[in-house]
């Protein structure tokens, strides 16, 4: 569903999808998005700003993402927000123009550096960019420090890519993944994910405690997989400081506020913006709980 153009076109004029989607972001406007995060703010809640979009097919369309995500580091910086920004490299060009990609990636990287070190993030997206996104980190690393990558722990290859990265001193985002794969490079049973998540972040906290300059956040709202990290980490003598818990706005809120309470640093992920239809249709296919609660949003009463 979330690769079909006829429903990408036709569904987000539902009264009733507009309504559901509220479950996962404050609006389609980065004034909502930003509205959200003065209020995550009062609460202590540092946020992770995502501006909807990928796969742009113009020149002024990846030109005004740049310029959109450039403005909105420096006003974060400018009202006191706590935030950064995770792109797509498809939504800044990498499908039409590497050196615009490139270029765009350095200047926000620059400016997100230069309004308080802030970290750029950027995303993962289907399997045909793992690679080619991978290069782009390595070679943002190469003069760019604040800049983190998003892998996905259902694909085979991510621990390889991990140990490749070492190197560099990265922060990671280790996110389960959403993208429909093959058996060949995915994990595609649940289970079998969960596995390679939790043996992704064991393998991580033992290089955090072996001495390497590696920084990771948990991308997932399973509390279970948290918990066991958790336990993990403190076995071999490393603090709740060893690695962030990222969820997404309006997701298992409750849980949020209480991990943030057991003294573990809790960021929100803010997506906005009006191309919400395909990232929509992945947040409903991570977990069948989403689904319900999506179809109960659609309901009249």
């Amino acid at each position: 569903m979330a690769s079909n153009n006829w429903m990408r076109r036709n569904i987000p004029r539902l009264w009733v999808a507009r309504r559901a989607v509220r479950r996962f972001m404050p609006g389609e406007s980065v004034d909502d998005a930003l509205k959200a995060a003065e209020k995550f703010k009062s609460d202590g809640f540092p946020v992770l700003f995502t501006r909807l979009g990928e796969n742009v097919t113009r020149a002024e369309q990846h030109e005004d993402a740049a310029k959109h995500y450039e403005w909105l580091i420096e006003e974060t910086a400018k009202r006191g927000i706590e935030g950064e920004v995770s792109v797509k490299l498809t939504q800044l060009g990498m499908d039409m123009d590497q050196a615009a990609m490139q270029a765009h990636m350095d200047r926000l990287a620059q400016v997100a550096q230069q309004n308080g070190n802030r970290t750029v993030w950027v995303d993962m997206e289907g399997s045909a960019y793992t690679e080619p996104t991978i290069a782009e980190y390595e070679r943002l690393k190469q003069s760019h420090p604040n800049v983190g990558l998003c892998l996905q722990a259902y694909l085979k290859r991510t621990y390889m890519d991990i140990e490749r990265l070492l190197p560099l001193e990265p922060r990671i985002r280790l996110v389960k993944g959403a993208y429909a794969e093959p058996r060949e490079i995915a994990y595609t049973k649940g289970r079998e994910v969960d596995q390679n998540y939790l043996a992704l972040c064991v393998s991580m906290l033992g290089q955090v405690k072996a001495g390497h300059a590696l920084f990771f956040g948990l991308g997932t709202h399973d509390v279970r997989l948290i918990a066991q990290v958790a336990d993990h980490a403190q076995s071999i003598g490393l603090g709740k400081d060893a690695f962030d818990v990222e969820m997404l706005y309006g997701i298992r809120a409750d849980q949020q506020r209480k991990l943030k309470k057991d003294g573990y640093t809790v960021r929100v992920l803010i997506a906005y913006g009006d191309y919400w239809y395909p990232w929509y249709m992945r947040r409903l296919a991570e977990r069948p709980a989403n689904v319900v609660f999506a179809v109960r949003q659609m309901l009249p009463w």
